[in-house]
């Protein structure tokens, strides 16, 4: 499937917000409104019942989250696929493109209920299909910007992300429809930057921390940063350690906290603006992980009786607990410290 072409009229697309001017950019992906469903307590969250909002966190910065995040973050629920936008006098520069086309056109919804200027760049923060499914509906003069180990990735595993996405958020959800799109901007380890036209705009690589190819990014007169997955959400919700490398995760997001003034503004992966110190409690946990899973592989101890004993009390209280806490992260940490 190729990506959808921009529409030649200056008319508004249905559902995709917006003002209708020779200026605005429209989506043949978006030409029908929003079907919401009912959450599926079956999958981690439910796309379709997701209602976006976005929140100017600065002049032109804009974060885009789950309109439930405030009341469920702190809750340990599961939220939807965090991003945002940043304006530009030449165009805006968008993070994430979701996981199917009703939260990819609620985003773009949002993008258009800000400004008329045409979305020039997306950035995905990594490899995973919420953050990027939503490509397959961009106009052709839309770039895809990722880091060079994500568009690898994607180009070798699409058919086990969509899989999993499918296990994981619905099998009736509308990914059936997504197909893979190369990326148009290659990110090395170097990292890349982009003007706008009176705001630049980076993207980061610090190495590891959910993926190979994490992007972090950054807007520095904003002082507000992105991390996608990297950090996934508030307070009491952890790390999920899907590739393992808990310990390079751990180095990184330490990194990235100290790279920040303490007045940033930092986007989760899944989640409402924060401050950084909200991210001691993913590195904290990293850390208490970390050290009970060598303990329990100092002591001898089998995996199952490495679960039982690295509970963590402390960090406790997000619904998906059991499985990213026993059935991810200690094994992962587990079998790569049992070598």
């Amino acid at each position: 499937m190729q990506r959808f072409s921009p529409v030649l009229l200056a008319l508004l697309v249905a559902g995709c917000g917006g003002s209708a001017t020779e200026a605005t950019q429209t989506f043949r992906a978006c030409d029908g409104a929003p079907s919401f469903v009912e959450p599926n307590p079956a999958y981690a969250w439910t796309p379709n019942a997701i209602r976006l909002v976005s929140e100017e966190l600065a002049p032109g910065v804009f974060a885009i989250y789950d309109r439930d995040a405030a009341e469920h973050g702190p809750a340990g629920i599961p939220l939807a696929t965090s991003g945002g936008f940043v304006v530009g006098e030449d165009g805006v520069l968008m993070v994430e493109s979701m996981i199917n086309r009703q939260l990819f056109c609620q985003a773009v919804a949002l993008v258009q209920a800000e400004t008329d200027r045409p979305i020039r760049y997306v950035v995905n923060t990594s490899s995973h299909g919420d953050h990027t499914f939503g490509n397959v509906f961009l106009p052709d003069d839309v770039e895809v910007v990722q880091h060079e180990q994500t568009a690898d990735y994607i180009a070798a595993n699409f058919d086990e992300d969509v899989a999993f996405m499918e296990a994981n958020f619905g099998a009736d959800q509308g990914i059936d429809e997504i197909e893979p799109v190369a990326a148009d901007i290659r990110v090395s380890d170097d990292g890349w930057s982009v003007d706008l036209g009176g705001v630049t705009v980076e993207a980061r690589h610090y190495g590891f921390a959910q993926t190979p190819g994490d992007l972090f990014v950054y807007v520095p007169d904003a002082k507000v940063l992105w991390t996608g997955n990297a950090f996934v959400t508030e307070e009491p919700g952890i790390p999920w350690l899907l590739a393992g490398n808990g310990a390079a995760a751990e180095v990184t997001l330490t990194a990235v906290q100290a790279s920040l003034p303490s007045d940033a503004i930092v986007v989760p992966g899944h989640g409402r603006p924060l401050a950084p110190a909200a991210m001691d409690f993913s590195i904290g946990y990293l850390r208490a992980m970390i050290a009970g899973v060598q303990t329990a592989v100092d002591d001898g101890l089998d995996l199952e009786a490495t679960v039982a004993a690295v509970d963590l009390p402390d960090y406790q209280g997000y619904r998906l607990w059991d499985w990213i806490h026993k059935q991810v992260n200690v094994p992962n940490t587990y079998a790569e410290l049992n070598q």
